[in-house]
């Protein structure tokens, strides 16, 4: 069994300093970690099944709550509303805040009884404050760990703040295939978020989209130079054009220092340009990818999914609304790309394409 872990962190709003301790979560999991154990321990229920019913159950407890009803799980977690606001009289008009209505879970007994009794602690080094990037997004796309130069890029995390005019300072942005950019133009920098206008940096070939950003900077005037890099890498939208043409091999979906691109677009069908995305997700259950289009929009449009498990050509639909038909996807390093959307992006790569008919 895995331990609890947790460091000390200093707790500047003490005199004498204090320290605070800090639990360093191992990974963060959701629906799909959820489904997959749950199914691997229980033969009978599919992965599928069980990671429909999560958003479910949390979909049915939140109309509950609308609804003005407390939700008890026996065992385990309650449920209920609560508001925030005072009234000068019982007469008094509710205050028109936002955050009015608040959602309260409390845990059981017995449920935090047995995390107590079987999570056992482990110690780690304390941590020299560093920029910590813990969030990219594209403000434009409203897409996360997407470079897109014509938007802006948003960085979330904790430490970020730099001045701007040291010549030591500032936001880098690098290819994992080469390039390197210090960036110039900010609309705002502060501990939390740094807004820039970002200035990407060419790589050799144009299917090497992969970049990563790193902050650097000083806390005081003479202190020592502290760095520290997005944990997830961001990719740039790739140019397709000449559908239909026989010389088509636009490379997508391949990450680093790749000598070849593991896969590309080599044939489509459109009525018009259209900027649209390809991922491929993990097939845990049977070691497979596979492979759809995909809107501009989280949890939008998508095509039907296509399973790929070797070397070889493979046909996606459009979506609803989609100027895009079809597009012919060749994949031809399969074991090079499953082990980057598997080891590289867990389980999930995604790049944006810029169809150009002309």
């Amino acid at each position: 069994m895995a331990t609890m872990q947790w460091r000390p962190e200093v707790n500047a709003l003490t005199t004498p300093p204090s320290y605070k301790i800090l639990h360093v979560p191992r990974s963060i999991s959701g629906y799909s970690e959820m489904a997959a154990e749950i199914a691997a321990a229980n033969p009978n229920f599919t992965e599928e099944m069980i990671k429909s019913l999560g958003p479910l159950i949390m979909s049915w407890i939140q109309n509950q709550l609308i609804n003005g009803n407390q939700v008890t799980l026996a065992n385990a977690f309650t449920f209920s509303i609560s508001f925030n606001g005072k009234l000068d009289s019982p007469d008094d008009p509710l205050p028109e805040n936002d955050d009015l209505i608040q959602v309260n879970v409390r845990v059981s007994v017995p449920y935090m009884r047995e995390i107590r009794h079987r999570g056992k602690l482990e110690r780690l080094p304390m941590v020299i404050k560093q920029p910590l990037i813990n969030a990219t997004e594209d403000t434009k796309l409203k897409l996360a760990d997407v470079l897109f130069a014509d938007g802006a890029l948003k960085l979330s995390g904790s430490n970020l703040n730099f001045d701007e005019s040291k010549a030591d300072c500032g936001c880098v942005i690098e290819g994992t295939a080469g390039g390197r950019k210090k960036q110039s133009t900010y609309a705002l920098i502060s501990k939390s978020t740094v807004l820039l206008v970002p200035d990407i940096p060419a790589q050799s070939q144009p299917w090497q989209n992969e970049y990563t950003v790193t902050l650097t900077t000083r806390y005081s005037e003479n202190g020592t130079l502290r760095s520290g890099s997005s944990r997830r890498k961001l990719r740039s939208p790739l140019l397709v054009t000449g559908l239909g043409s026989p010389e088509l091999e636009a490379g997508i979906l391949t990450g680093g220092a790749a000598a070849a691109q593991y896969a590309s677009i080599i044939d489509g069908v459109a009525a018009a340009d259209e900027r649209l995305r390809v991922q491929a997700v993990l097939d845990s259950r049977n070691s497979q990818l596979l492979l759809n289009l995909l809107d501009m929009r989280d949890g939008g449009e998508q095509g039907e999914a296509v399973t790929a498990a070797a070397n070889s050509d493979y046909v996606l639909q459009g979506f609803s609304g989609s100027a895009v038909s079809s597009l012919t996807v060749r994949v031809s390093d399969y074991d090079a790309l499953f082990d980057l959307v598997r080891s590289g992006y867990a389980g999930r790569l995604v790049d944006i394409l810029d169809i150009r008919l002309t």
